[in-house]
């Protein structure tokens, strides 16, 4: 065919689609948003009963800087908080350690202790406003912190509303910010649970993370079919752990990119629900609360350009759309000048409005599902699950996701996808506007940039000085009953969450904390 096109995903797309193009059995695979298989949404009335949580991502520096930005968001009409975490804080390491040198706040904002998320949160009601965190070694002893935070202030565990990212197996696949090897680490993830479930109700204990997996190269069904198989690792790992599938999958949440073909996305997302709630119920036995499929969504990162910046506006437009008509429940929308910068007030708030504006104006929200039906999204929406279910099958094939992770399998697999990506971004079969296509020959602007050496020497100060104030002997002990109870972590006597939580009450690091685990599990290095 001389005019063959292709979606991103390799998809053969038709210039036109017709009744033949997609049998659709709306029982079986389409049902009543609120109804099993959930391809239409989780909620019978979607974005009528309350539209997805506007969720913006900020993280600058100091706990200071980061409290200044939440409630610029907050008062613009943000609706949940989401929290950047710098690169030490990511992996364990306090910013007076040599290792942190030169990148203490430069990703996100610097936590050591818990004065740090106490200032960062100052004047924010948790009890009221969810908050989630991009966070994932050290996620249980930032959720620690976070539930101290509270207890501090008088605030129960059971009206703490939020989610930490948690997933670990995603790092070894496209991130890199491990601390443990995957089998303690997978233990914590079900000591986490576990502690969640019967102590944090309202709090989402992992985030199962696709959008990193995209950003690092991956299609849309490599997204999709790598974080599942990471998923059921979770699961089957609680279950092994001895927790019922029905009190932890509830609340098990996901994380997926949103990019630029409008129509794939929007069936990616709806494949999706009925991919997982078939094989939550088909597997585990699930009942209906524990097969939906729950998802936060982030505009594309990578499909964001330096050159001619003010095009990523229209961009995260569209992303938006697709996100909201393929059903989101959550939302984060990049600011144009990300490519440059850690985003500016001004973008961050046009991001926000974006989101804004197709909530109250574009009618997205008026219906569920509004592309139910059209021949093409359900004949996309049919090839999306199939080769999802194949990739999955790959994986399992291979013993499931750690030893396809072992074997490099996922990362060989999305470092070929980026390398064709590349190969048509370069021979211009994939038009990127500004870029290898209607370029200007102009430079990009340039953002003023945080003075990070003197935020890095405060944020030392900081963590020297809650060290010189707290009780050194309470901190020891601490420290020496949560490497006791190490050993034991994922089982029921293991207890690890409230030996984190007991050592967080004392003022210890996340560096100290981290370095405790580390010396009964080990340092992961690959092969």
């Amino acid at each position: 065919m001389a005019d063959e096109r292709l979606s991103p995903a390799g998809i053969p797309v038709s210039p036109v689609y017709r009744p033949g193009n997609t049998v659709v059995n709306y029982d079986r695979d389409l049902a009543d948003p609120g109804v099993f298989p959930f391809t239409r949404g989780v909620q019978p009335t979607m974005y009528r009963g309350r539209f997805w949580t506007m969720r913006q991502y900020a993280g600058f520096g100091t706990a200071q800087d980061t409290n200044t930005r939440f409630k610029h968001l907050l008062a613009a009409g943000q609706t949940g908080l989401s929290v950047a975490f710098d690169l030490p804080t990511q992996m364990g390491i306090d910013s007076d350690s040599p290792r942190a040198l030169g990148e203490v706040g430069r990703v996100g904002v610097a936590i050591d202790s818990v004065d740090d998320l106490a200032i960062l949160l100052d004047g924010i009601p948790l009890d009221k406003v969810s908050t989630s965190m991009t966070i994932n070694a050290t996620a249980s002893t930032l959720l620690a912190m976070y539930v101290v935070v509270a207890e501090e202030r008088g605030i129960s565990r059971e009206k703490l509303s939020g989610t930490i990212q948690n997933d670990i197996l995603k790092e070894y696949i496209a991130r890199g910010t491990y601390v443990y090897p995957p089998e303690p680490s997978l233990a914590l993830i079900s000591d986490t649970f576990r502690f969640c479930a019967e102590e944090v109700p309202n709090w989402n204990p992992i985030s199962i993370s696709g959008y990193h997996i995209r950003e690092a190269g991956a299609t849309a069904v490599q997204e999709l079919a790598f974080t599942f198989a990471n998923g059921l690792a979770y699961v089957e790992g609680a279950i092994a752990a001895g927790l019922n599938v029905d009190a932890f999958a509830p609340r098990l949440s996901f994380f997926f990119a949103c990019h630029n073909d409008l129509f794939e996305e929007v069936a990616k997302f709806r494949a999706a629900r009925r991919i997982w709630a078939r094989l939550m119920r088909d597997r585990y036995g699930a009942n209906d609360a524990s097969c939906k499929l729950r998802f936060h969504t982030q505009t594309g990162g990578v499909t964001l350009t330096a050159q001619q910046p003010l095009n990523n506006v229209v961009r995260v437009a569209v992303q938006t759309l697709a996100a909201t008509l393929g059903g989101t429940q959550s939302l984060h929308t990049n600011g144009y000048d990300e490519a440059l910068a850690l985003p500016t007030a001004e973008a961050a708030t046009l991001a926000l409005r974006t989101q804004q504006i197709v909530a109250y104006e574009s009618g997205v929200a008026a219906t569920a599902d509004p592309f139910a039906g059209s021949y093409y999204v359900e004949s996309l929406t049919d090839a999306l699950e199939a080769q999802t279910l194949a990739l999955l099958a790959e994986v399992e094939a291979k013993g499931g996701s750690a030893k396809a992770i072992e074997a490099m399998f996922f990362q060989d697999e999305i470092g070929r996808s980026a390398y064709e990506y590349q190969l048509g971004i370069e021979s211009g079969a994939t038009v990127i506007v500004g870029v290898n296509k209607f370029a200007d020959g102009q430079e990009p602007p340039i953002i003023p940039k945080p003075n990070f050496s003197q935020l890095e020497t405060e944020q030392v100060a900081r963590v020297r000085g809650v060290r010189a104030a707290r009780d050194a002997k309470a901190v020891t002990a601490a420290l020496d009953a949560l490497k006791a109870a190490a050993p034991q972590v994922g089982t029921a006597e293991g207890g690890v969450m409230a030996r984190v939580i007991d050592a967080v009450r004392a003022r210890a690091t996340v560096g100290e904390i981290s370095d405790t685990l580390e010396s009964v599990w080990g340092r992961y290095r690959p092969n």
